[in-house]
């Protein structure tokens, strides 16, 4: 039975690095994949698709060149067959980058299958039989897909298999109105194709302030997608060459046909194979691997990391869970999740920059909020590139002056929300960015006057 002192099942984010990590100390470390190297992001996650918007967003740039006194000769088209190829180009670059380094080290031994638990330090891999002291689960998840009625009578797409599809859609039916759904859904129609949202709730990104939602959706019907909310889905079927929805909904059609669907409601953690219960590992009610605050299992010397612990689906909350690993394990540096600001983007474009919270969970902190609000309209910056979509808003505990919040939904909104970000990491008060002198023109110039002008949230 091979023995090592330590086991990473999976190349996501965390993985690979805690992987490396451990054997600069000497460690030998068995790393186990049963798929393609750099897991989600690098395959069919955030690598592929912010290719894709790249590309997306050039067609969209080259239809308004007029806008901007530009010309084109002729209709601006779409070479889905290069748009494919421009992704697979880079998201191979990123994989055998990957590989390359997990090879390059000695102490390193790749194995490729499923790992499957025996006992809380065996594992098996085929034939194979591994054990190890540590064992980092770092598994990833994948799309959950509804049990609607019909589904499984027609062919349909998720995240990973639109990614791969080289023929433009004729009309791509989308269901789900949140972060995934969305991204796609203005992604093909700057390629071109006709494009509806079907949302069950009464808005897009529920979990988002009401205007947020309400702005997103504006952008996204400003460039011909059409959005059905509040609409159930009550089953698919076929329709001759199409693909015909079933609708329960107060307002708009009951049937609904499209050339192709998308289902995109949600991920799974991928832990339904891996043998948890052997092992003693202990699972949510929605399949999470339950962990504390430094990612331990209810099995000593087991840790969960990433997507597959339910503490932040995002490339970069695993990387932080493989850094409070590696910081305690390594480091004598005790870090933990709950010290964690939540921050993510969604990169519809003009793209969300989210940090802290939004003003719905302000209101139900019981505290003393201030708010500072600016439209994109009046951003001198926005204004000089035609990309007026959008505001941004900031929150401030009244009492303690520190920062608990902030929206950016305009140019560059995913990278101005970190001056905000690095700010509430600080502790600092709000004054500081206040007071600061920012660059001439930019979006991010505007923060220190947002905060100037502060209000009383009601």
């Amino acid at each position: 039975m091979p023995s090592y002192d330590a086991i990473v099942i999976g190349t996501g984010q965390a993985g690979p690095s805690l992987a490396l990590r451990l054997a600069a100390t000497g460690m030998k470390v068995a790393v186990v994949e049963r798929g393609r190297i750099g897991g989600t992001c690098v395959n069919t996650g955030c690598t592929p698709t912010k290719a894709m918007v790249a590309s997306a967003r050039t067609a969209h740039l080259a239809r308004r060149a007029a806008d901007f006194g530009v010309t084109v000769a002729g209709p601006v088209g779409v070479d889905m067959a290069r748009v494919i190829a421009r992704k697979d180009d880079i998201v191979a670059q990123s994989r055998e980058g990957l590989r390359a380094s997990l090879l390059g080290s000695e102490n390193i031994t790749l194995i490729e299958g499923q790992a499957r638990f025996r006992s809380g330090h065996e594992l098996a891999v085929g034939p194979q039989l591994l054990t190890a002291p540590r064992i980092f689960i770092n598994v990833g998840g994948r799309a959950a897909i509804p049990a609607l009625p019909g589904l499984g009578d027609v062919p349909y797409l998720t995240n990973s298999s639109l990614l791969a599809l080289a023929t433009l859609p004729r009309h791509l039916i989308v269901i789900g109105g949140s972060y995934v759904g969305l991204e796609f859904a203005q992604m093909f129609r700057r390629f071109d194709s006709a494009v509806t949202i079907v949302e069950m709730g009464p808005r897009l990104i529920g979990r988002e302030d009401e205007d947020v939602s309400a702005a997103v959706q504006a952008i996204l019907e400003g460039e011909g997608v059409a959005i059905r909310t509040g609409a159930h889905c009550i089953g698919v079927r076929r329709d001759g060459e199409d693909i015909a929805v079933r609708l329960d909904c107060a307002e708009g059609a009951p049937d609904l046909a499209g050339s192709h669907l998308l289902v995109a409601t949600g991920r799974r953690p991928n832990t339904d194979d891996l043998g948890l219960a052997e092992a003693g590992i202990h699972i949510d009610e929605r399949g999470h691997i339950v962990v504390d605050d430094q990612l331990r299992t209810s099995v000593p010397g087991v840790w969960a990391l990433g997507d597959c612990n339910g503490h932040g689906a995002f490339t970069h909350t695993a990387y932080n869970d493989y850094e409070i690993v590696a910081a305690t394990l390594l480091d004598g540096e005790p870090r933990r999740i709950s010290e964690r600001i939540p921050a993510y983007a969604l990169y519809v474009d003009p793209p969300l920059g989210r940090v802290g919270l939004t003003t719905a969970q302000a209101r139900l902190t019981g505290r003393s909020v201030l708010v500072g609000h600016r439209p994109m309209t009046r951003v001198a910056r926005a204004i000089e590139k035609g990309e007026t979509a959008g505001f941004m808003r900031v929150l401030v505990d009244a009492d303690t002056q520190e920062i608990l919040g902030a929206t950016v939904l305009g140019p560059g909104g995913d990278e101005v929300v970190h001056a905000v970000l690095d700010l509430m990491y600080a502790r600092a008060p709000y004054t500081v960015m206040q007071r600061a002198v920012h660059i001439h023109p930019t979006v991010a110039e505007l923060l220190p006057t947002v905060l100037g002008e502060l209000q009383t949230l009601e």
